[in-house]
């Protein structure tokens, strides 16, 4: 099955990108228009975030970000015939801010969030840094799915490490150089472990595995922003967060780290992933030893 899956896939790839993105304005009008998809989880997260914007402006960053959405997922398809070649034409980004850390000896973090296209950005950064990039993936269920998105995100060189099993999967790496990065803005799974801080004026709770890591192995850290200048080509914003992580009281990363997301979806709101609930898990006053928002 994985076989007639790729080859239809390949096929419909080898489509030039002017044409895909025709496909693409149809199943925007399929998945939000006529079927609504997510619409309601979409419309309520841009109320809790911009409560000062009227109906009529967040339906228009709601359109724009299903735009964004239903792209990615063309461009996602798009890879699977794309040349190393076509990718670095189409993704630019400063990436001697890896290149400056890499002559130190020190690995690294990256911590970023769900901005398109970070498919295209791994593929990107993995190609033309110094370091072994390590990309952490939640598995999928679907086994054809899971070996096809397996595959993609490591064709430029990225060894993927499964996010159910990090402990194991990061030994290998204990005393090697190496880059991971982070996707940091996940809704928690367990509210009373996570780090609470105001994110968009609400209470927000962030997972506190990156911050953990960095701060326990002193690995610097680096954020980085994933801006879209038009369609079909991105640039990647890469900051030098923390040279020295372990110096820091818990929470400041984290709080550095969403302080400088919430800023760079103000700056395109329609680039954030607005379909996942970030605010389904509810701030309980008895995680206040938690709260790290000063």
């Amino acid at each position: 099955m994985y076989y007639i899956v790729y080859s239809l896939l390949y096929l419909i790839s080898l489509l030039p990108l002017r044409v895909l993105y025709i496909l693409s304005d149809i199943l925007y009008l399929i998945g939000y228009r006529l079927l609504g998809y997510r619409r309601k989880v979409v419309l309520n997260n841009l109320e809790i975030a911009f409560p000062e914007k009227s109906l009529a402006e967040r339906k228009k960053i709601a359109g724009k970000f299903y735009h964004n959405f239903i792209d990615s997922f063309i461009e996602t398809l798009k890879m699977v015939s794309a040349s190393d070649a076509y990718i670095q034409k189409r993704v630019s980004g400063n990436w001697e801010v890896l290149s400056e850390l890499y002559k130190t000896g020190r690995s690294c973090q990256i911590h970023l969030g769900h901005t398109f296209n970070w498919e295209w950005a791994n593929l990107a950064g993995s190609k033309v840094m110094p370091y072994t990039f390590l990309g952490v993936y939640m598995p999928i269920k679907n086994q054809v799915l899971d070996r096809l998105f397996r595959k993609l995100r490591a064709k430029s060189g990225s060894v993927l490490l499964p996010a159910t099993n990090m402990r194991n999967a990061m030994l290998p790496w204990r005393n090697r150089q190496y880059c991971i990065g982070l996707v940091a803005d996940q809704s928690p799974s367990g509210p009373e472990k996570c780090l609470w801080l105001n994110f968009f004026g609400k209470p927000t709770g962030f997972v506190p595995g990156p911050e953990t890591g960095a701060r326990a192995g002193n690995i610097p850290v680096v954020f980085a922003n994933i801006e879209k200048p038009k369609r079909g080509y991105y640039k990647v914003v890469l900051t030098l967060a923390e040279e020295e992580p372990a110096s820091l009281e818990k929470g400041e990363i984290t709080v550095r780290y969403a302080r400088q997301l919430e800023q760079a979806i103000r700056n395109q709101p329609d680039m954030w992933l607005w379909s996942h609930r970030r605010w389904k898990v509810k701030y309980d006053p008895k995680f206040s030893d938690h709260w790290v928002d000063k």
